[in-house]
């Protein structure tokens, strides 16, 4: 009996947004992905969308809080993109550090792939050192055509 209101009030816990929320719920399509909630405070009662717009603005405003997500999805390492590509277009900061950041979200085979041949650009340069690893990633970065640069047009 205990054990059965004890479910019932962590239900009602959750649902309520008392707790903090450190995935995705149960069917989502990143259900996989992770985060470490005491980086990104998301109460549980949040909207998939909007959790995962935290968690790119999270990301855009610091993107080293991007170490602290398993899986993260497509929109994500977007966002971390953007602001590698903003720091080495602009010569300032360390874009070495956030290469080594997605290589390292690149060790589960659950992370989903953002861009055709990055996976495999990572996993090519697998017996390098890091640094070198994160520049080869970078130069592979380099030769692909900017996702920033392309302007919507509404129709």
């Amino acid at each position: 009996m205990t054990s059965t209101i004890l479910a019932w009030l962590k239900y009602l816990s959750r649902i309520c947004g008392f707790e903090t929320a450190d995935s995705f719920p149960p069917g989502h399509p990143y259900e996989r992905t992770r985060w470490n909630g005491a980086y990104f405070d998301i109460a549980s009662d949040v909207k998939p969308d909007q959790i995962e717009s935290r968690l790119c603005e999270a990301i855009a405003n610091t993107p080293l809080v991007f170490g602290y997500i398993i899986n993260p999805t497509p929109r994500m390492q977007r966002a971390l993109l953007a602001v590698q590509e903003q720091r080495m277009r602009n010569n300032r900061g360390r874009a070495t550090e956030l290469a080594e950041l997605l290589i390292a979200a690149y060790r589960s085979p659950n992370t989903v792939e953002v861009l055709p041949g990055l996976r495999a650009a990572i996993e090519g340069s697998r017996h390098d050192e890091m640094p070198e690893r994160a520049r080869s990633l970078m130069a592979f970065l380099g030769t692909m055509p900017s996702a920033f640069d392309v302007i919507d047009m509404p129709r």
